[in-house]
């Protein structure tokens, strides 16, 4: 179903309207919120006076956190590999016998 809403986010105490598929609704609203709390704690935890650049923090953390869990699931995928390369060879060996 192409059911669209409009929905107004709020990011940095600006109102952005948005007009969204039904089923993005809540992982918007619950990341708008993620960017709020971030934006407080940099605010809290460094003197920075200005939104953007506290804007521009937040968009680091959160392409940081995707870059690594990206790293992370291939790594986890080479080690995967090397473990199904091993069981293969010591089926392999007992398969020869």
């Amino acid at each position: 179903m192409d059911e669209k809403l409009k929905i107004k986010i709020s990011i940095a105490d600006r109102v952005y309207p948005l007009t969204v598929d039904f089923s993005q609704e809540e992982g918007l609203r619950s990341a708008s919120k993620k960017i709020d709390v971030m934006i407080k704690q940099f605010e809290e935890n460094y003197a920075v006076r200005d939104k953007q650049d506290v804007l521009a923090m937040c968009a680091l953390q959160f392409a940081s956190q995707l870059e690594q869990k990206q790293i992370d699931k291939s790594t986890d995928h080479v080690a995967t590999n090397e473990r199904l390369k091993k069981i293969n060879n010591l089926l392999a060996q007992y398969l020869e016998k």
